[in-house]
């Protein structure tokens, strides 16, 4: 899909986001709620289960309106700056997929079009992924499940785990590398992405050292965005300041 188709179904992809979301809830709720959620995923960092700080009907719309897309922005500039859509992807299984939207960055990019699948320990989760699956017409499913008992992959699959492998237990998470890179010796690619700052991934240098040595890429992202207008309330709201998006990815394919 072409840059400006993909920008097209993103705006859409938002105004379906806003009816959705703002049907039954009023925007200072949504933005109490933002302040709300932003200050639980930094103060249960290790604390307490990822999507612990899902538990209201505001959390969620926030979660959905504001982090959905703005990992949407991140993962397809990723994405597109690694080539990543380039070449075979059969299928795209998202790890910890929240609201979807790392898969279908991913699956937009690529040159086919990739069956998803997204699993997620959150029941709302999988089915708001279910949701974004439809509104942007790509195939998949979503599931609730263990992060740790992906399919077996082969050529030409994929994984994405964006924003997730830091809530893993350790033990999961070696688990995790360990089966990843086991997948990329049949063929398949995978992408991880997470925040640029260190001090939640204390495991990302070793992991880091493993991708590369096997042939993979180690990158930290810093690109301007302009928001749209929507992202731009809420990022006011909630005392954000979004001129410039970043994060770091490995990327083995």
């Amino acid at each position: 899909m072409t840059h400006s188709a993909t920008d097209d179904i993103f705006t859409e992809w938002l105004a379906a986001l806003e009816a959705r979301h703002l049907a039954d809830l009023r925007v200072p709720e949504v933005t109490r709620a933002l302040r709300a959620l932003s200050s639980a995923y930094v103060e249960r960092r290790h604390k307490v289960a990822a999507r612990a700080t899902l538990d209201s009907t505001g959390k969620r719309a926030a979660f959905a309106l504001f982090y959905g897309p703005l990992h949407f922005l991140t993962v397809s500039h990723v994405v597109r700056e690694l080539r990543a859509g380039q070449g075979g992807v059969r299928s795209i299984v998202d790890l910890g997929c929240g609201t979807g939207v790392a898969g279908v960055a991913w699956a937009l990019a690529a040159t086919d079009a990739p069956r998803l699948l997204g699993i997620d320990r959150h029941p709302w989760a999988a089915e708001e992924t279910r949701w974004t699956y439809r509104c942007f017409g790509l195939p998949g499913q979503a599931q609730v499940g263990d992060l740790g008992r992906f399919p077996r992959l082969g050529r030409d699959d994929a994984v994405v785990a964006a924003y997730a492998m830091n809530e893993l237990p350790s033990h999961v998470r070696a688990a995790v590398e360990d089966r990843l890179l086991a997948a990329a010796t049949v063929g398949a690619r995978f992408l991880v992405v997470e925040p640029i700052a260190r001090s939640i991934t204390p495991w990302w240098d070793d992991f880091a050292a493993r991708v590369t040595s096997a042939g993979g890429r180690a990158n930290e992202w810093r690109f301007a965005v302009d928001l749209p207008p929507m992202l731009r309330l809420f990022d006011k709201a909630a005392g954000l300041n979004h001129r410039e998006l970043t994060a770091r990815s490995l990327y083995l394919g």
